[in-house]
């Protein structure tokens, strides 16, 4: 098993999604909230956006099946959720934490992974995107909430612009770890930049 720099850092990236998912069904004022609910909530923002990618690309077993640490790192996250609710609710809205983080890693490592399988520059953008945004979209809609991507502030733009960069970065052989750290960060900087000054993508009008 591969134990480098960039798994650790996509373990990293389960468990903030875990964490996301988690505290969204917590906080959430008309749903249930037992044990099981949240910890689904949280397992489904973690695993959704790669075991898409992974189906996509023929990768099987997917991730989370193959490499039981996947499994550990959602419950790691579950049980901070559990233990420190107020803390991390607080870090969440403050700096958008948990969410802004995950879509950093997963572009990056989403991106790799399909360039491994030998998919075209294109569609490894692409893949590289759903990784990190799918989870998301199946959270917000078991939460009826409308999805990210489906609002102002530029979202699914900046895992699209991370995961672009990143490609160009391993086509000029900048090291594999230098290149996740600066492409998740480009990531992570654009949604940051988006949210505080409120920026998104001019809007199509819709003529009758």
């Amino acid at each position: 098993m591969d134990f480098s720099f960039s798994y650790y850092i996509g373990l990293s990236g389960i468990m903030v999604f875990t964490m996301s998912g988690a505290l969204a069904a917590l906080e959430h004022k008309d749903h249930h909230h037992d044990l099981f609910s949240v910890f689904f909530t949280g397992f489904i923002t973690a695993i959704g956006g790669g075991t898409l990618r992974d189906i996509t690309l023929g990768n099987y077993p997917v991730s989370w099946v193959r490499d039981e640490n996947i499994l550990w790192a959602i419950f790691v996250g579950f049980l901070l959720v559990i233990l420190f609710p107020g803390i991390l609710a607080k870090l969440r809205d403050e700096l958008f934490l948990f969410d802004t983080l995950g879509i950093g890693i997963y572009t990056v490592l989403g991106t790799r992974i399909a360039l491994d399988h030998g998919v075209n520059f294109f569609a490894s953008a692409l893949l590289g995107m759903i990784s990190a945004i799918f989870g998301g979209v199946i959270r917000d809609t078991l939460m009826n909430e409308v999805p990210f991507i489906f609002r102002k502030e530029i979202y699914a733009t900046a895992c699209l612009v991370g995961s672009v960069l990143y490609i160009i970065l391993n086509e000029w052989n900048i090291n594999a770890n230098w290149n996740l750290v600066i492409s998740a960060t480009v990531v992570v900087g654009i949604r940051v930049v988006a949210v505080r000054y409120n920026l998104g993508l001019p809007k199509i009008k819709i003529f009758d």
